[in-house]
This record gives C-alpha cells, sequence and structure tokens, in this order.
C-alpha cells in the first residue's frame, strides 16, 4: 500500500486519510442520513471528498496530486466510514421515529418490535 503513497510516512497517511478525511467522511454520511437523503447521495460527496484529501495530502506532504490509484484508495475509505456514519444515524433515527414498530439489533441495525 505505501507504493501508491510515494514520499509519504505512515503516520501522514493515517492523520490526513483516516483522521481528517475520515473525519469528515463520517460527519458526511450523518449529515445525509439526518436529513432522510438515500445511501446512493453519500457516494457523489465522498467523490469530492476524496478529491479534497487527495489535494491536503499533495499540500501538508510530498504527496502527488493526480494519483489515481492513491485517488481510489482514499475514495473507498471514505465511502466505507460515510456509510457507517450513515447506517448509524439511520439506525438510531428509525429506533426514535417508530419507537412502536422498532427496537435496536446492534449499532448499525434494527429490527420490528415482536
Amino acid at each position: 500500500m505505501m507504493d501508491f503513497y510515494e514520499g509519504e510516512s505512515l503516520a501522514q497517511i493515517l492523520v490526513i486519510t483516516g483522521i481528517i478525511g475520515g473525519g469528515a467522511a463520517w460527519l458526511a454520511g450523518r449529515a445525509i442520513a439526518q436529513t432522510w437523503r438515500p445511501l446512493w447521495h453519500l457516494i457523489g460527496y465522498m467523490l469530492l471528498l476524496g478529491f479534497a484529501v487527495r489535494f491536503a495530502h499533495f499540500a501538508l506532504s510530498t504527496g502527488t496530486l493526480l494519483s489515481l490509484p492513491s485517488y481510489l484508495i482514499d475514495t473507498l475509505f471514505l465511502c466505507a466510514v460515510g456509510c457507517l456514519g450513515w447506517r448509524a444515524t439511520r439506525t438510531t433515527q428509525m429506533v426514535t421515529q417508530y419507537p412502536w414498530l422498532y427496537e435496536r439489533a446492534g449499532p448499525l441495525s434494527w429490527r420490528p418490535k415482536t
């Protein structure tokens, strides 16, 4: 994986992609879920956020700006984190909005009440 991030240390990758990008993806997923928009809206926003993360790698470290493999890896990670944020928020919404119909079945799922 380090071959995709030429000239960057593991710490730089973790901070820029993991903490900054992942945090933004989680918050974007939550925001999309809170407005009751479907999951597929998240994908477009994560594609844009992937460009922002690539720019952060370029601006803050010696990363390359136009690297397709790095962009794809960053964007897939952002999509995964954003989906987790969306699903966690949607689960809370469903069990809060419809407490007579659904109960929490875990941090990311709900089930019909029996």
